[in-house]
């Protein structure tokens, strides 16, 4: 990095995405605990939610849809097992796949932790108008958006010796 190269902390994008990336972390603590009281993280949350939303999904599936590998699964899915909140079944049709499912308790905590979440989002979100949360949520959307699309990463190095931020031409 040349001393006429600009710091990226100067960059109104990367200052914007660090205050995003804040929030997020904040957010998640928060939630953390929050969630106390009924002795879940929010990791197991998030399984817990997919499996209220999509009952019987495989393993595999969970993994993908949270963007995390089956041995991250494979540490929290026993825990949730040990507590009575959900149940592996084999697949009828292929041995090799688990099928997941909430038990009538996992069912009743997923609920109260459901209520716990969406009462923080609101809490949080009622600090923008509903103009300012449609367009975080546009925004965000898009940069999922970007992320995912396969050959999208720029040349970080590039960027970097030519001092511009992601999607700036020189």
């Amino acid at each position: 990095m040349n001393k006429n190269q600009a710091l990226p902390w100067d960059s109104p994008r990367f200052h914007n995405w660090i205050a995003v990336a804040r929030a997020c972390q904040v957010m998640g603590l928060t939630l953390a605990r929050a969630l106390q009281p009924l002795d879940i993280k929010p990791p197991h949350l998030d399984i817990l939610v997919n499996l209220f939303r999509t009952p019987g999904i495989s393993q595999q599936d969970l993994a993908d849809k949270l963007l995390v590998g089956r041995s991250n699964l494979s540490m929290l899915l026993p825990q949730l097992e040990k507590r009575g909140l959900l149940v592996r079944r084999g697949d009828t049709q292929d041995r090799r796949v688990l099928r997941l499912e909430l038990t009538p308790e996992g069912t009743e905590l997923t609920l109260e932790a459901i209520a716990i979440q969406s009462a923080l989002i609101d809490r949080t979100m009622k600090t923008a108008s509903t103009e300012e949360c449609n367009l975080v949520g546009d925004v965000m959307t898009r940069i999922i958006g970007e992320l995912t699309m396969p050959d999208a990463a720029p040349d970080a190095a590039e960027s970097l010796e030519t001092g511009t931020s992601v999607g700036e031409k020189a």
